[in-house]
């Protein structure tokens, strides 16, 4: 794909750049000045609002898949001022403007340009490049403008103005020590000249140089997207030119399966059936060989994937037999799945509930989903896996982000304290707002226990002694200030 940079400055040009330097001071007023709340969701609203309007006019491609990229942005955004979980917040600092990224390319792209395929990623890569390419030629093309319109007269004066300052400069130093030292009102004026200038100091100097530099990301990468066109490549008749042989292949299918097999008849023989050696209890058989089972999960859907894709199709019976052996793989994987999800339940059972394991929990369910599809594309070969795996796991982890699993490990981890009698109440005050407010849940039930007025109290001073600004707005923070307002704890 070839493209050629052309920069023009017109009338639309100067707004558009106008509104992209607003965008940069909200940029840096949302994401720089205190902990981001309800900031993200105001900027990308900002961000999008800019973007419809520039492409007022554009058709856009893609748009079944680009409104769901759109809406995923949306919730993740809205997410920083709904709940404040931990791991979230980091992840979506950088999945939502690539997401961003990946959805403007999209969008703008030609019809009949698949995305996924490997070329689109290099199509995103070259519009980022050429958006750095079109502002340093807009750049250059304003000194242009503004050499032409200036006369060389009038810059012969400037340049000798600059030139008996810099001069006069050791004068004054000698000249205003001597008059410090003769008058001393003069001195106190002389001393209060530095307070004029703290205007300029080294952290506005900073924030400028941030709204410039988002000012110019915005302008360059949207400009490139509507001003550049591209020529798309022929695709090669042979996309694969890796191929796995058929033979082979069987002959390495069916020695894992028969492991599979008979790993497969011990699970049946004493883990499903509920008996298990004396030597182990059920805490410690799942936490021996949970990850080791999701970790051989992980590696066979990735041999299935290898073998989908790069085998050599062959007709009869050695096609029947890869898809029966593959078939038999994913079946053995789903057992080994059961088996990790029960391993990991019965450690909840035993230890109780955390982020991370109620985390997992929901990445096996999302795996039982990929499987579920990858043994219907071994059966029918039009499908697309790379297709299918992008937009699952989109919808899987915006779902994850939006659904709040701090809420579900306080709650699980309430209900078992109801049967036993346990809860870490320093693993629920670390967790999150939501964790402190299941705290409150609790003293509700049962003011004596170990340790949690004091917890409580600390909270409780922490929180209403915080004084954020709007950026920071976050309404489970909202919830849990109102709560330990009419918390009554000394």
């Amino acid at each position: 794909m070839e493209t050629k940079i052309e920069t023009k400055i017109g009338k639309p040009a100067w707004i558009f750049l106008l509104l992209c330097l607003l965008l940069g001071i909200l940029a840096e007023e949302a994401f720089f000045r205190s902990e981001i709340g309800i900031s993200y969701f105001v900027f990308i609203s900002a961000f999008y609002s800019v973007f419809l309007w520039r492409y007022r006019r554009y058709q856009f491609s893609h748009q079944r898949l680009g409104y769901l990229i759109l809406c995923c942005v949306w919730l993740m955004s809205a997410n920083y001022f709904l709940t404040n979980n931990f791991l979230f917040y980091g992840l979506n600092i950088l999945v939502i403007p690539g997401l961003v990224i990946f959805h403007l390319v999209l969008i703008t792209s030609p019809k009949n340009f698949q995305w996924n395929k490997p070329a689109f990623i290099t199509l995103i890569f070259i519009r980022l490049i050429q958006s750095v390419k079109f502002n340093i030629g807009f750049v250059s093309l304003i000194g242009k403008i503004l050499k032409q319109s200036g006369h060389d007269d009038k810059l012969i004066v400037w340049k000798k103005v600059f030139l008996g300052i810099a001069i006069s400069l050791p004068i004054l130093f000698v000249v205003l020590n001597l008059l410090i030292s003769a008058d001393s009102q003069f001195e106190q004026l002389i001393g209060d000249i530095p307070q004029w200038f703290q205007v300029i100091n080294g952290e506005r100097i900073f924030r400028l140089i941030v709204i410039l530099i988002c000012t110019f990301a915005f302008f360059g990468f949207m400009q490139i997207l509507y001003t550049r066109r591209i020529n798309v490549m022929r695709q090669p008749t042979n996309e694969n030119p890796l191929k796995l042989d058929g033979i082979i292949t069987i002959t390495v299918l069916v020695i894992i399966n028969l492991v599979y097999l008979l790993f497969i008849l011990v699970q049946f023989r004493y883990f499903f059936s509920g008996s298990l050696s004396e030597d182990f209890t059920y805490a410690e058989y799942a936490r021996k060989g949970f990850f080791e089972l999701l970790f051989v999960t992980l590696i066979n859907l990735s041999i299935t994937v290898i073998v989908v894709t790069y085998v050599k199709r062959a007709a009869g019976f050695l096609q029947r037999a890869t898809q029966i052996m593959l078939t038999i793989l994913v079946l053995a994987s789903s057992v080994m799945l059961t088996s990790a999800y029960m391993r990991l339940s019965m450690y909840e059972d035993a230890y109780g509930f955390t982020f991370t394991r109620v985390l997992v929990h929901s990445f096996m369910i999302y795996l039982v989903i990929i499987f579920t599809y990858t043994l219907v594309k071994i059966w029918v070969d039009k499908l697309s896996l790379f297709h299918f795996y992008f937009i699952s796991s989109l919808i899987y982890y915006t779902a994850i982000t939006m659904i709040d699993l701090d809420k579900i490990v306080v709650s699980e981890n309430l209900n078992r304290y109801e049967f036993s009698g346990k809860i870490d109440v320093h693993y629920l005050n670390n967790l999150s707002f939501t964790g402190v407010l299941g705290l409150i849940e609790l003293y509700e039930k049962d003011q004596d226990f170990p340790e949690l007025k004091t917890v409580l109290l600390e909270r409780k001073q922490d929180v209403l002694a915080e004084d954020l600004p709007w950026q920071s707005y976050n309404l489970k923070r909202e919830q849990l200030e109102s709560e330990l307002r009419k918390l009554d704890i000394q």
